[in-house]
């Protein structure tokens, strides 16, 4: 591994490290502000989302990810490990929330696993 591709992949890590935290303290606010109201804003749903990640670290990755995001949880992979079934509770989009999974987590998760 050459000096640039470490030195890209650290940035990277880093890089994916603060756009996690944002989106942590998001999804906390979003949940907290839902309970603190008298209405709830939940629109609950099951999507399965297709997987371009493949080895068992970038499964894992995504697999945590998504469940340690506040609001979400991952259910299952499917056994040929090309779906990923999550249960979300504010999904006013479903297109926009699995668009949302590829691009924020699975897309960053394959940069830095590069």
């Amino acid at each position: 591994m050459t000096l640039f591709a470490v030195v890209r992949t650290f940035f990277g890590v880093i890089s994916f490290f603060f756009f996690y935290l944002g989106e942590i303290i998001l999804a906390n606010i979003q949940v907290a502000y839902d309970i603190l109201t008298p209405r709830h804003r939940m629109k609950p749903a099951i999507l399965a989302i297709p997987l371009d990640v493949k080895t068992d670290i970038q499964l894992l990755a995504i697999n945590n990810l998504i469940t340690m995001t506040p609001g979400t949880l991952s259910l299952d992979i499917s056994p040929d490990r090309k779906m990923i079934y999550v249960h979300a509770m504010y999904v006013d989009d479903i297109i926009a929330f699995k668009k949302e999974i590829k691009d924020a987590f699975e897309k960053r998760i394959l940069e830095m696993s590069r």
